[in-house]
């Protein structure tokens, strides 16, 4: 398979000075905001009646009886096990020290460590009041998407510079498999896997601030990535989210006035998984964003090679 490089900017004829804390600020205000998403999908999923009953529908909804979709969908599940997991991280902390990066491989540890430690000690302690007519423990936010997210941002980060755009592409694949399968299986509703992607984007965020307040005096150009990556992932997630909120929109408009409408459970769960594939797609856009970072320059100006350089942040 042929890989998505990345593509840098064009080199300016002088090498930039020190990237600055501007860009270390950047990063440290993504990953508040991400954490203020969680909050407030927290607020409107599950402390408000309208919003546990739309995101419960949606998880009872799941009614699919296509014999290829339910068998990539357990296959999924079944194949994401804790031995798989630390394995992936495992391979991740060794490409970042065979790279000589070992600041990548910190905080691919930190950002898979402290996301999932973050998810587990949310659904331990946070409550979730019956306002749906469902009596079920608190599920927020999804221990399996955390676990496949933080893996899949972990090696776009510590990966070579030019196969990040591929690995980003199988990367929210895969994940957007596991976050629908969970709710098709009936372990968690669409608000708890947007919560997980949350979780692990502010991780992502805080461990590349970190990075970068490390490398803050080393000059550089700035690094994009691939255009038809981004492009595919704004598209996908432009289209999903429409369908979500038009989806979602209806069913919540029609609990809201009274009206009885009957609308299929499968009409809610395909809405639920649009709204999971458009977060899915934002979150992996914002991340490859936050590693590209900077190409090092060289004393006369010239933008490293990338397959020279150590790449990212």
């Amino acid at each position: 398979m042929t890989a998505v490089a990345e593509r840098p900017e064009t080199a300016p004829t002088a090498p930039r000075g020190g990237r600055g804390v501007t860009h270390v600020l950047v990063h440290a205000f993504i990953a508040l905001v991400s954490a203020a998403g969680v909050a407030a999908v927290y607020w409107i999923c599950v402390r408000h009646p309208l919003g546990q009953v739309v995101d419960s529908m949606v998880m009872n909804g799941a009614d699919l009886d296509h014999p290829r979709v339910v068998s990539v969908l357990r296959r999924a599940l079944n194949g994401t096990t804790l031995v798989s997991l630390v394995a992936v991280c495992l391979a991740a902390a060794t490409i970042g020290i065979m790279r000589r990066r070992k600041d990548l491989a910190a905080a691919a540890a930190l950002l898979v460590l402290g996301a999932n430690a973050t998810s587990q000690l949310l659904k331990s302690r946070l409550t979730r009041p019956d306002l749906d007519g469902f009596d079920m423990p608190n599920s927020f936010p999804s221990g399996h998407t955390t676990a496949a997210a933080s893996v899949a941002f972990a090696l776009i980060l510590v990966l070579p510079f030019a196969i990040r755009g591929t690995v980003a592409l199988a990367g929210a694949a895969y994940v957007l498999i596991i976050a629908v399968a969970t709710i098709w299986a009936g372990w968690h509703r669409p608000s708890d896997t947007i919560a997980a992607l949350l979780v692990v984007l502010a991780w992502g965020a805080l461990a590349s601030a970190l990075v970068r307040a490390g490398r803050v005096r080393i000059t550089g150009v700035k690094a994009r990535p691939n255009r038809y990556v981004m492009l595919l992932f704004a598209v996908a997630g432009g289209i999903s989210g429409v369908l979500a909120l038009l989806g979602l929109g209806a069913i919540a408009s029609a609990d809201r006035v009274g009206r009885i409408v009957d609308y299929s459970g499968r009409f809610a769960f395909l809405a639920g998984a649009f709204a999971v594939a458009a977060a899915v797609a934002v979150t992996f856009t914002v991340w490859v964003r936050l590693a590209a970072g900077d190409r090092s320059t060289s004393p006369d100006g010239e933008p490293i090679p990338a397959s020279a350089h150590s790449g990212g942040l």
